[in-house]
């Protein structure tokens, strides 16, 4: 399992250097401590009642220890039954992946700037996100993961070890899967690319009105917050927009796949991205995270 885990995890790796600049961006980075500042310091924003680290919590201990076994048991079942299990524990997942999504759009109208830059995820997550969540592309990137695979290790093809019909899902994926892969890797290269520019124009327009607005009060905390108000307002107003809509990208690359998927395509995937998720907390991984120095 932590080989699996390991695999998904360099997959990702190569997707992060692939879609991310190697040029540090200053400008951005101190935006986002300017604008989290602003927002706590001086116009006494407080994050909502119950934070979704609370929410993401209870989330994610239902996918570790009731979701993800049960769809587990019902890969390995070889029951005439099976089917029609296995069928309603992939809906079960799905649901769960979607209601999560649906959470952080609600979450998002009381405080986006806590869900942007999310405290609860631990350094290992981080640089995989891309709006506050996981990065869309490592949705389809992880379905390639099968589609490409071209051998088999002999040790997962020992019926002993499992069901069969979950290790020859993936042996002939169809020309419609595809066709409908190479689709939304398309539209996510226009997507992307737009949502991102979205968000980094409502953050440098912020900055750009409060430099000048700031010049103008000589830095008084009084006046300036009215200022800032009206600033951080319209800047809100957009990135809200501007999660919302990345949010419902997440959740079209993920429904999209399962459209185009058979119940045993679809679990395998299910399974593989829930562990993905899950091992993002595994210790041994965290461990050997936080003993990794950086030579300055």
């Amino acid at each position: 399992m932590f080989k699996a885990i390991g695999k998904y995890h360099l997959l990702l790796l190569h997707l992060h250097t692939q879609t991310h600049s190697n040029t540090f961006n200053f400008t951005l980075f101190f935006s986002r401590i300017l604008t989290n500042f602003i927002f706590t310091a001086l116009l006494g924003f407080k994050k909502s009642a119950k934070p979704f680290k609370d929410y993401y919590d209870g989330w994610f201990k239902a996918l570790k220890n009731t979701f993800l076994p049960q769809l587990r048991h019902a890969m390995s079942s070889s029951s005439t039954s099976s089917p029609i299990l296995l069928a309603s524990h992939v809906e079960v997942i799905h649901r769960h992946l979607l209601k999560f999504y649906e959470a952080l759009d609600l979450a998002a109208s009381n405080d986006v700037s806590q869900l942007l830059y999310p405290d609860w995820k631990n350094p290992f997550e981080k640089p995989f996100l891309w709006l506050g969540d996981l990065h869309p592309y490592l949705f389809i990137n992880l379905l390639r993961s099968f589609i490409t695979q071209s051998e088999i290790d002999q040790e997962i093809l020992d019926p002993s070890h499992q069901n069969w019909d979950m290790v020859m899902a993936w042996k002939s994926p169809s020309k419609r899967l595809t066709n409908r892969v190479d689709q939304i890797e398309c539209g996510l290269r226009l997507m992307v690319p737009a949502l991102s520019a979205r968000a980094r124009d409502a953050q440098a327009a912020f900055v750009e009105k409060l430099a000048i607005e700031w010049g103008k009060c000589e830095g008084l905390k009084e006046e300036m917050k009215g200022v800032i108000a009206e600033s951080a307002a319209a800047e809100m107003e957009e990135l809200v927009g501007v999660f919302v809509d990345a949010n419902r990208l997440r959740r079209s690359v993920i429904s999209d796949i399962l459209s185009v998927t058979d119940v045993n395509q679809a679990a395998v995937f299910l399974e593989a991205l829930a562990q993905f998720l899950v091992g993002f907390r595994n210790r041994e991984l965290l461990s050997k995270f936080d003993k990794c120095s950086l030579e300055l």
